[in-house]
């Protein structure tokens, strides 16, 4: 439950933070107003990194770096996701060989005992 929880975490997180820092292409208000942006919307998003980084760590027994890998890979993932769904970027074969990658790390971190 801590290794769902902890993913569930990381993915609205990172999801989140892909608004705060892209939404500036996509509405005027994100462009015009990134103070407000970073205090409330940080605030926010740090707390699930917060929380998602302790339900991680607590699943692999206080180790921190398969969170890590965890984290970073979910935040390529969610990053390609979203710039080819809301700024219309097409995959190349680079992008597409870093998703595959990411995907590796994370079943890596999860089941490599």
């Amino acid at each position: 439950m801590n290794l769902l929880l902890g993913i569930l975490l990381f993915i609205l997180g990172q999801t989140l933070i892909w608004f705060q820092t892209n939404g500036q292409f996509i509405w005027p208000w994100f462009k015009e107003n990134p103070l407000i942006l970073s205090v409330v919307g940080g605030t926010i998003i740090s707390y699930l990194f917060i929380k998602g980084t302790y339900f991680l760590a607590t699943h692999f027994e206080g180790l921190l770096w398969p969170g890590r890998f965890i984290g970073f890979s979910i935040g390529i993932f969610v990053f390609g996701i979203c710039t080819y769904a809301f700024l219309n970027e097409g995959l190349n074969m680079k992008t597409i060989v870093s998703l595959v990658l990411s995907t590796a790390v994370v079943l890596i971190q999860i089941f490599w005992k």
